[in-house]
């Protein structure tokens, strides 16, 4: 399973490599021709997929920190980024030197390792852990999808569980 955006989903159907599932909303349009948008497609052989990486930003520090100070331990959306180790000491600019910091702790360690300002990181920093879906944790996605993500299938009403080989029967009134 993949997530992958309209236009590759398009090629890919048009290429004769998927298969259309679902259609979302919209259309797709061309010089010459109009297509419906896919929006859930099966791959009818192995198709080689890009590599996911998650880009160093802000947004994914904080997402991955939990939006909490890696010094104090306090939860808060006011909250900047600190090198472990810091810039004007070489500190690289990776997942592992970068952590999320309130600002009274971020000015209290200031251009200093968290030895040299007796301070003590809450968890090492790491880069995130590879999810293909992690993108879409944080957004709103079609109903459509619902049956085909795992996350998205708990939250639907659950079916009673049927016997292998059973004929649903309908209820009397």
């Amino acid at each position: 399973m993949n997530v992958c955006g309209v236009r590759r989903a398009l090629l890919l159907v048009l290429g004769q490599k998927a298969q259309a599932l679902e259609l979302g909303e919209g259309e797709y349009r061309s010089v010459s021709n109009v297509f419906a948008v896919p929006s859930v497609i099966r791959l009818l052989y192995l198709v080689k997929r890009p590599l996911f990486t998650r880009r160093l930003s802000r947004r994914e520090v904080f997402w991955r920190d939990q939006f909490t100070c890696q010094y104090c331990g306090k939860q808060t959306r006011e909250l900047t980024l600190d090198h472990v180790v810091p810039r004007v000491l070489n500190g690289p600019h990776t997942w592992e030197n970068v952590v999320a910091a309130c600002v009274p702790c971020n000015h209290r360690k200031a251009g200093r390792t968290p030895v040299q300002a007796r301070m003590r990181l809450q968890r090492e920093p790491l880069p995130p852990r590879a999810n293909p879906y992690y993108h879409l944790m944080h957004r709103p996605l079609p109903d459509e999808w619902s049956i085909y993500l795992p996350w998205m299938a708990q939250r639907r009403p659950a079916e009673p569980a049927a016997a292998v080989g059973s004929v649903p029967v309908p209820a009397q009134a």
